[in-house]
């Protein structure tokens, strides 16, 4: 008698800290499933200066070093590091890519990945064009968007790796065009 009252309440107890232990992990929702485990602060400034600090999830470990090791022509731009914040932001990039990190998402991306590739834009791999697939080319060309790198156009969470389709706001006009898009667009 005892034990039919007592295992309703020892289910939902279990239930409860399960639910729990998922939201902490964070691997049930999308914004969990690309921020990393740590964030660098030298990759979110040195990044994040020109463009949206892509999380390295993203790409396999072989992109990010090919990347890292030509930053002085990074897409038609100079970046240039000096050589310890190079090597700082580069193991990090390592460390938490889709090959490596702890992922699902990246590991998802990464598996899609032939093994002898190392794409250098997130924007070409097969990941993100299934998740983009709804997307027409014309949209992508929109002033406001500029190109498919610049995340930040329809991810309104983009710059905190909130990549929610809850937070999507697609531009419908060019009122939201700045420089820094215009340079987001040669890309």
């Amino acid at each position: 008698m005892k034990l039919r009252r007592i295992a309703p309440i020892v289910v939902l107890a279990l239930s409860v800290t399960a639910t729990g232990v998922l939201l902490a992990s964070g691997e049930n929702s999308e914004r969990g499933n690309l921020v990393p485990r740590t964030v660098n602060a030298k990759w979110k400034s040195e990044c994040g200066a020109c463009h949206v600090a892509y999380p390295p999830a993203l790409l396999p470990a072989r992109s990010w070093e090919e990347l890292m090791a030509g930053l002085a022509n990074h897409f038609g731009e100079d970046a240039s590091l000096d050589a310890t914040t190079a090597r700082e932001i580069g193991e990090y990039l390592v460390r938490e890519s889709g090959d490596r990190g702890a992922s699902r998402t990246g590991r998802k991306a990464a598996n899609a990945i032939a093994p002898a590739d190392a794409p250098m834009r997130i924007t070409g791999t097969r990941w993100f064009r299934h998740e983009h697939d709804e997307i027409a080319p014309a949209v992508w060309r929109r002033a406001a968007i500029g190109s498919p790198a610049n995340c930040a156009a329809c991810h309104k969470g983009a710059a905190e790796l909130d990549f929610s389709e809850h937070r999507v706001a697609i531009p419908r006009d060019n009122s939201a065009f700045s420089a820094g898009q215009a340079s987001l667009g040669a890309r």
